[in-house]
This record gives structure tokens, C-alpha cells and sequence, in this order.
């Protein structure tokens, strides 16, 4: 708080007189809360405790000294209830007039023109600061970002035309077929009567393959077998 005067003080001001309000707002000031500017009345008259009006970045505090110096009264209003700040400059001084939004109006008379100028110039700062904010922009994104997430992107793939249906249609499994000789259960070109004995066995051996290979059962054999030696 005391490094700050250089950066408060001006030609106008009485160094002792700040010294003395700062001393007093040490225990005052919130975390995070600087001064901005500190504003002393200059009366005609010679003035031993003058009053004064300091503003931070939070709120603006009037100072009333009391009991010939021994104490202090501070009225603070915060920035968010202040409405709107004034400057009337006269012959003999400046006075600084800001209101409420609650329609109260307070004002400090007396004060030295280029200390109420820089007054009301940082007090018009703050109340732009609260009517139009400075976002961080990496911040600003991060908020965006988790408020709108991004879309999930599905990739559509194009889909290959199907020419030849053989590409998509599985293949019907083979079977090996067996050709039934030509002489079987069925009825022969010729009798059994008008064969002769060679094409008889010969017949008996086929059909004896025929009941190897499985193809007739042992009661058909058995039952041709008996009637081709019938004939021989």
C-alpha cells in the first residue's frame, strides 16, 4: 500500500495527508483490492482534517475524519451500486458528485480541478469495466469448448456394387453321384431264359458288386441269386 503512493501522488496532493489516509485503509482493503486514486479537499479556509475520497478497483470510500483527527468515518459503495459519477469545476475548486442506484447523491466539494479530473476518469473506467468485462480468451475458448462439444465425425464409405452375385452368394457344395450300372433290379433286355451260361455268371457277378458296393440288400441278392441258377 505504501510502495503505491508514487503512483497516487501528484503535484496537487499534500504527501502527508495521503500518508495518513493509506495508513488508515490497510485493515480496510479486501483481498485482491487496490487503489486506484485518492482525492483531498483543498478549502479556501485552512483546513487541518480535510476530507477525502478514495477509489479502488472495487468501490468508492469517503473519508470523514472525526474528533479533531483522533478517528475515522468511512462510506463505501461498491462499484455495481453506483450509477453514475459527475464533475462541476468552479473558480475556487472542483466537486465530485456520483449517485446511487437506490436514487442516493453524495458529493465532495473543494477538491483541487486535476485531482477530481483523474477522479472521475478512473471512476468512469470501472464502470465501463463492469458494462463491458474483459473475458481472457483462453478462457473464453475453454468455456466454448465444454459447451459445445464437437460432433462426433462418422466417415460414410461408398459402397462397391455387387456385379456378379457369385461374389456374395456362398457356393452349394458338390456331391459325387455314382451311375448305377445298366444291369440292375430292372427288367434286362433279354430273359434269363434266352441267355447263355457265361452272360448268366457274368449277370450273378453284378449283381454280387452291386451288394458289395451296397447299392441292393442281401435278401435282393439272394433272391436273384436264385433265380439266375435256376436257369444254368
Amino acid at each position: 500500500m505504501i510502495e503505491n503512493l508514487k503512483n497516487i501522488l501528484n503535484e496537487d496532493q499534500d504527501p502527508k495527508a495521503i500518508e495518513k489516509i493509506t495508513l488508515k485503509l490497510e485493515n480496510l482493503l479486501m483481498s485482491n483490492e487496490e487503489v486506484g486514486y485518492i482525492a483531498v479537499q483543498k478549502k479556501p479556509a485552512l483546513t487541518v482534517f480535510p476530507d477525502s475520497v478514495v477509489v479502488t478497483n472495487k468501490r468508492i470510500i469517503i473519508c470523514k475524519p472525526k474528533n479533531l483527527g483522533l478517528s475515522m468515518e468511512f462510506i463505501d459503495y461498491d462499484w455495481n451500486d453506483v450509477a453514475g459519477t459527475f464533475v462541476k469545476e468552479g473558480i475556487l475548486g472542483a466537486e465530485f458528485t456520483f449517485n446511487t442506484k437506490s436514487d442516493l447523491t453524495l458529493n465532495i466539494d473543494y477538491l483541487p480541478k486535476n485531482q477530481a479530473r483523474k477522479l472521475y476518469t478512473y471512476s468512469k473506467e470501472q464502470l465501463d469495466l463492469l458494462k463491458n468485462p474483459i473475458v481472457n480468451p483462453y478462457i473464453a475458448e475453454d468455456i466454448k469448448a465444454e459447451e459445445f462439444p464437437q460432433e462426433e465425425i462418422i466417415e460414410e464409405i461408398e459402397a462397391e456394387e455387387v456385379t456378379h452375385f457369385a461374389e456374395i452368394v456362398p457356393s452349394t457344395p458338390t456331391y459325387e453321384t455314382y451311375e448305377e450300372p445298366k444291369d440292375t433290379l430292372s427288367s434286362s433286355d433279354k430273359k434269363l431264359n434266352e441267355l447263355s451260361q457265361d452272360e448268366l455268371f457274368e449277370k450273378l457277378q453284378n449283381y454280387k458288386r452291386l451288394l458289395d458296393n451296397g447299392l441292393i440288400m442281401q435278401g435282393e441278392y439272394d433272391t436273384l441269386k436264385k433265380e439266375i441258377l435256376s436257369h444254368m
